[in-house]
């Protein structure tokens, strides 16, 4: 428990903060600027790198503050990002659209963590002060370049409770999208860092863990692309059973045994079937969003719930994680546990199937 257990405080901390921070900064996104919030988080980022990087080795006492910190700036650069993302996508062109952004995204998952690996393979101690400062730098070349994007006019006042009674409110589909969207929180909420930490400490080594990612995010980067190129809004719900069985069938590599191979074949699974549930179900809400013009109009409000239910979801796994190393550090429960996670797409797709096939209507 000494192992595994702060790493699950750092996580619960950063998620719970993040939802607050989206909740709180959907007004400011609605009323004022979200160029402003997209900075904010930019900035908080870079703060949260460099108090990494001024405590050290110290950082490991300081968990819960370093979560709340990054948890902030999660929420207000994603709040910003998901409003610019609704704004420049629509039902037809959004399934391409997030294959685009899964492969830069793998892209980037793919070189960074195997670059850090083997920086920090050769300077041992000191790599970690490197990698925390390119990052730092990164993220204040980011905040410079946030002013040379368009700002849109904003319209309309925040309401705080309208996504509230939107869930309360009978025959609304978002009562059947919340619990899917938690279903689809409780394994990232898991899975976002347990094998990454299971792979490190069988190995004792970076440089493994940055070979792990290398490879995962290369099979990321090449589904993401097919997906993007071939999903339809027709054929959404059978991508996501797919997808979803899949990466729920691919957690039984584990009982073979918890060694790099068979954690490096999970991961590449995963990354594989992944995008086939990730993208319908991100497309399928945000068509569900810009469903009438009234309920674009509250894009604010309708991201701000949609992210509520994807924390809901991972505080819920990430307390079930916290349970299970309060008790014991056995490989096998760690493994029982991802089994059961892993399977939370599943009922995530059959919440979903067949909802959201663009003639829903956001109630008002």
């Amino acid at each position: 428990s000494q192992s595994f257990a702060p790493i699950g405080w750092f996580a619960l901390s950063q998620h719970l903060m993040s939802g607050l921070t989206f909740w709180i900064v959907g007004k400011w996104v609605k009323r004022y600027n979200k160029m402003n919030s997209l900075r904010a988080g930019l900035i908080l980022s870079g703060m949260f790198y460099l108090a990494v990087l001024l405590l050290g080795p110290a950082a490991s006492r300081h968990v819960v503050p370093l979560g709340i910190l990054n948890g902030m700036a999660m929420g207000f650069f994603w709040m910003a990002y998901n409003v610019v993302y609704f704004e420049i996508t629509e039902p037809g062109n959004r399934d391409r659209f997030n294959g685009w952004g899964g492969l830069l995204g793998s892209g980037a998952g793919m070189m960074a963590p195997w670059i850090s690996g083997v920086v920090i393979g050769a300077f041992g101690a000191g790599g970690y002060r490197i990698v925390f400062t390119a990052s730092l730098l990164l993220f204040a070349t980011a905040a410079a370049v946030s002013f040379f994007l368009a700002k849109r006019k904003t319209l309309g006042q925040y309401d705080w409770l309208y996504g509230i009674r939107q869930v309360g409110c009978k025959g609304s589909p978002w009562r059947r999208v919340m619990p899917s969207l938690a279903f689809q929180g409780i394994r990232e909420g898991v899975f976002g860092f347990l094998l990454g930490l299971l792979v490190f400490l069988s190995t004792g080594k970076e440089q493994s863990l940055g070979s792990f990612t290398l490879w995962t995010s290369l099979v990321a980067l090449v589904s993401f692309w097919l997906a993007g190129r071939l999903l339809k809004p027709g054929i959404r719900s059978k991508a996501m059973l797919i997808g979803a069985f899949a990466v729920s069938m691919s957690t039984l590599l584990l009982f073979i045994g918890v060694v790099y191979g068979t954690m490096l074949w999970l991961g590449i699974a995963t990354a594989f079937f992944m995008p086939l549930y990730v993208i319908p179900m991100t497309s399928a809400v945000f068509d569900l969003i810009g469903a009438s013009e009234a309920s674009a109009g509250r894009r604010e409000e309708l991201i701000v719930l949609r992210e509520s239910g994807l924390i809901a979801g991972r505080v819920i796994g990430l307390v079930l994680y916290l349970s299970v190393v309060a008790t014991t550090e056995s490989a096998g429960a760690l493994v029982w546990l991802l089994l059961i996670v892993g399977a939370a797409p599943l009922p995530g797709w059959l919440l979903l199937r067949g909802r959201l096939t663009g003639s829903e209507k956001v109630q008002t």
